[in-house]
């Protein structure tokens, strides 16, 4: 099973990415970790990313279709793949779809974590305050101003895909807005 968790900035998609590992099996394709780990890794690939990454630039979609190209190729024993920031726009949507189809594969859901906006900027403060309050550090982003920026870039970019996924009948919604365990719950209410 391929599916996509869709979601603003904060709305847990990495905490449910995984759940979805630890009780599914499945592998979390990362589009940060896979560019990270390539640039790091002397492949073909790996050198052209590091090359893009040094000079500062943006990764093409080409490339990060080429990475995903390699995790789809190496199999595996696992319960199939989630994808966690990709795709961000619908060119990269249109590419991943294409993938899937070449190597027999489908995307079987396209579940979105919907929430407020309000409450979900309220949430990600209290957990910074909460990591600071317990000696700890926040994240460097998870602050007011930061968090508006995110939000608009996510609903600039990202957002338009709702619609891609809905008009392809693959897309869910549900509250993510819950508990993590509420949120857990509906996610495997919507995989079967």
């Amino acid at each position: 099973m391929n599916i996509i968790l869709l979601g603003p900035p904060g709305a847990g998609k990495g905490t449910q990415a995984q759940k979805l590992v630890e009780t599914r099996n499945m592998v979390q394709l990362s589009t940060g970790d896979m560019l990270r780990a390539a640039k790091t890794s002397g492949t073909e690939m790996g050198k052209m990313v590091a090359a893009v990454m040094d000079r500062g630039d943006l990764v093409t979609d080409e490339i990060v279709i080429g990475l995903i190209r390699e995790q789809l190729e190496a199999g595996g024993d696992h319960g199939g793949f989630i994808f966690d920031g990709f795709p961000r726009t619908l060119a990269q949507a249109d590419a991943l779809g294409a993938l899937l189809d070449e190597m027999g594969q489908t995307l079987d859901h396209a579940v979105e974590l919907e929430v407020n906006d309000d409450i979900l900027v309220e949430r990600i403060l209290g957990r910074a305050a909460e990591a600071v309050a317990a000696g700890g550090t926040a994240r460097a982003d998870d602050n007011e101003e930061s968090l508006k920026v995110r939000l608009m870039a996510y609903y600039k970019q990202t957002s338009p895909l709702l619609g891609y996924y809905y008009a392809k009948g693959d897309l869910t919604s549900v509250d993510g807005l819950g508990s993590m365990e509420e949120v857990e719950a509906s996610i495997a209410g919507v995989l079967g």
